[in-house]
This record gives C-alpha cells, structure tokens and sequence, in this order.
C-alpha cells in the first residue's frame, strides 16, 4: 500500500513533505509558546501543523519500509530506518504541548490570570519537544541523504 505511486517510490514523495511540515510545526510551536502575541493570532496553527506531522511521520515510515524491502541493504540504510524509528514520540510530544497550549490560549478571560510557571512549563515543554524534534529530524535527513547519494558521482560514503 506504501510502495509506489504511478511507478514511482512513495518514500521519497512523502518524506519531502514530512522534511517541510515536520521542522515548520516545531518552529511555529516554540514561536507559540514564547510569544504571546503570535500565539493569539496563530489559534490552532500549532496544533494543526503538529497533527500533520503526526500524521505525516507514520506514512514516512512505513513507506520507508517499503523501499527497504526493494534496495539493497547497507549499514546507511540500516542506520536511517535506526533514526527513523525515533522520531514519532518526539512528534507526539509536540501534539500534546500544541493542545496543552491551545487549551491554555482558549480558555475563557478568567477573574484571575494563570500563575507565570505555567507560562514557563509550556514554554520549557515546547522548548524540549520542539528541539528534540528538530535534531532528530536533521540526524534523520541526513542519513537518509547520505544513504541515498554515497558513492554516487564521485561522493564520498561518511
């Protein structure tokens, strides 16, 4: 079912989607949870673009899966699907700060404000899940091109 599409791999169509929508969500979300302003007029923006990713990440995996199953295996390969594995909880991390946030942001003008350290949990929060996010994604990127480009046209393997 995630092998092709007209002929061609799914993997690579559907990971350059995951490469753009998975970064921007954790950008968007860290923006949200520091700047208060942006996250009044983003409203659901962060959680939309995490509930994409979260999306996206499993249809990346399992269409890598199948391209897997038709390359010929390697350790670059090997080591890709390794990293590949790893970035579904972070994505899940996001999606639960970007509806703690939303919650938060949503909520009705109480008689009293929320206490600041519930300003700088959600901001540690996105902080951690938003950079975590991002390495992983980079360290996945990466061995993903690398696997993909070594030994090809002159250019060196890692």
């Amino acid at each position: 079912m995630f092998d092709t599409f007209f002929g061609l791999p799914l993997h690579p169509l559907v990971v350059h989607a995951t490469e753009v929508v998975v970064p921007t969500a954790a950008l968007v979300l860290l923006v949200a949870a520091l700047w208060p302003r942006f996250r009044r007029w983003a409203k659901l923006l962060p959680l939309g673009l995490t509930l994409a990713a979260l999306v996206l990440v499993p249809l990346s995996t399992e269409s890598g899966e199948a391209l897997e199953r038709r390359v010929s295996e390697s350790a670059l390969v090997e080591t890709h699907a390794d990293l590949a594995e790893g970035l579904l909880p972070w994505v899940i991390g996001m999606v639960v700060v970007a509806a703690v946030l939303f919650l938060w942001n949503a909520r009705k003008a109480p008689a009293k404000r929320a206490p600041k350290w519930v300003a700088i949990v959600i901001a540690v929060a996105a902080l951690g899940a938003s950079s975590g996010t991002m390495v992983q994604a980079i360290l996945i990127g990466h061995s993903g091109a690398t696997a993909v480009w070594s030994g090809v046209a002159g250019t060196p393997a890692d």
